[in-house]
Order: structure tokens, then C-alpha cells, then sequence
């Protein structure tokens, strides 16, 4: 099994170009039908810490809120996830042979659902530190641009501040 940083990215789609700001009171576009890269949570930290991705508080408590509940759900039917790993009872005739290897092997391979959500309960706590993060980036800008704008108004009118 690879670890974090070789592991598989969850669908979290950033254009690895553009600065990543995401406010609830701006919306997300749709993305262009053209080629994005999928982040690891490891890379969506290192884009966190220097201001590449950031959030506002609200939506980013409802990105961790999502989350934590994926994760939540993932923990609580673990073992019967597991499961997909095991053919399924079924009977030995040739054809239901046959299904219940294809069963296991789809669910096992590189793209199945059970690899899939085994990368998810990897990432996802990575995610959620990075979206931490992010709201903190998000403050520090914004904080920073208040100052700088409080600043212009007091150059354009001194009795205003």
C-alpha cells in the first residue's frame, strides 16, 4: 500500500495554475471541458501554506462538514466494505464462479470502489487539514487587504480614519 504522498488523489479538481479562492458568496464556475490535475491531500497543503488555495470560513466549514461525514460513514461500514475483497457466496457452477471473481477483481483493481474509498479514508484527513489551512490563508488576505485599503482611504481622505 503507497503512502499519502504516492497515493492516489481523491476528485478534488484545481486548476494548479490559478490561485484556488473559494467564498460561498462566489460560487464556483463550472470547469472548462479541458484537462485539470487531481491534488493529493499533501499537495492541497503545500498549495494551503502558500496562499495558492484558500477559503472562507463558511464554506470552508461546510467543505470539513462533508468530510468529516464521508469519512464518518466510510469508518462506520469499513467491515462490511471489506468485504468486497472475499468472493461472494454464491453457487459453483462455472458462470457464478466467474462473477464473483469479476466482483473482487472490479472492486480491487486500480479504478474499484473498494481502492477508491481505501485512498478517500487516507486522504480525507489531509483534505481536512488542508482546508484548515486555507481558511487560515484566506484571513490572513483578507486581513491584509483591509489594511491596505484602510491605508488608501487615509491617503485620499486623512479626516475619514
Amino acid at each position: 500500500m503507497p503512502n499519502a504522498e504516492e497515493s492516489e488523489p481523491l476528485g478534488l479538481v484545481v486548476d494548479p495554475v490559478t490561485p484556488m479562492r473559494l467564498s460561498s458568496a462566489t460560487p464556483a464556475q463550472p470547469a472548462e471541458p479541458r484537462m485539470m490535475a487531481r491534488l493529493s491531500g499533501t499537495q492541497l497543503k503545500a498549495m494551503a501554506t502558500t496562499g495558492g488555495f484558500a477559503v472562507d470560513d463558511t464554506t470552508g466549514n461546510r467543505m470539513i462538514h462533508a468530510l468529516e461525514a464521508a469519512l464518518q460513514t466510510l469508518e462506520t461500514r469499513w467491515a462490511d466494505l471489506e468485504k468486497l475483497q472475499h468472493n461472494p457466496p454464491m453457487s459453483e457452477t462455472p458462470a457464478a464462479r466467474w462473477v464473483a471473481k469479476h466482483m473482487v477483481d472490479t472492486a480491487s483493481d486500480a479504478d474499484g470502489l473498494l481502492t477508491q474509498l481505501q485512498t478517500a479514508r487516507r486522504e480525507i484527513p489531509v483534505y481536512l487539514e488542508a482546508i484548515q489551512l486555507a481558511k487560515r490563508a484566506y484571513r490572513e488576505t483578507e486581513t491584509g487587504v483591509r489594511t491596505q485599503l484602510h491605508g488608501i482611504r487615509r491617503e485620499i481622505d486623512p479626516g475619514e480614519a
